[in-house]
């Protein structure tokens, strides 16, 4: 059976690659940011937004690619009431990362199975984030070692990476953290007949 990852992220792909699993990849054609504005009007929660966010991209691929098993998958960052989105240069960077500053956030990660344009499978799973205090001068010195890959993230830091220097504590898996819940997903994958098992 075909599997396909519809997301151009490179640290989902690493996690499927080095789980095993046997993937392509096509990403997804539709715009985020738009189609999350409507949800937020209707009170949708972070996770929700997610979940939507995760199932549009799954079946963009899915109706492109009949018989396929698509992987959608989506993360939002809330803190509290609000949610942040990708910074988009490294000064949103470092004020991003000055406002988490010693607050908790919650990384809400979504992954969704479809096929021939019909929804097979829908989780999410939080995680819930504790950065440390946060120096000025020490955030800087992070950003100018790490450089543009702080863009890559929503919480615009890598926590597989040096990224994990900034926190004091972590309640969730690794997995859910880098943006795909594996374990759940490998298990929905068996169940398909998708991998052994």
């Amino acid at each position: 059976m075909d599997i396909i990852l519809a997301s151009k992220s490179p640290f989902r792909a690493a996690l499927l690659k080095n789980a095993g699993v046997n993937f392509t990849v096509e990403s997804a054609n539709i715009d985020e940011r738009a189609a999350e504005a409507p949800l937020y009007e209707t009170g949708a929660t972070p996770e929700d937004v997610a979940l939507v966010l995760a199932e549009a991209k799954a079946l963009d691929v899915s109706e492109r690619n009949p018989g396929a098993l698509v992987i959608g998958s989506d993360q939002t960052l809330s803190l509290g009431e609000e949610v942040l989105h990708k910074p988009s240069d490294m000064e949103a960077v470092r004020r991003q990362l000055l406002e988490l500053s010693g607050k908790t956030h919650h990384l809400n990660s979504a992954v969704v199975l479809a096929r021939n344009g019909e929804t097979l499978w829908r989780h999410v799973s939080v995680a819930r984030m504790t950065l440390r205090d946060l120096d000025p001068g020490f955030v800087g010195r992070h950003l100018s070692r790490v450089g543009e890959t702080a863009l890559q993230s929503v919480g615009a830091y890598q926590f597989e990476g040096e990224g994990v220097q900034l926190f004091e504590k972590v309640d969730g898996d690794y997995f859910t953290i880098v943006g795909l819940p594996l374990l759940p997903l490998l298990a929905e994958l068996r169940r398909e007949s998708a991998i052994d098992g």
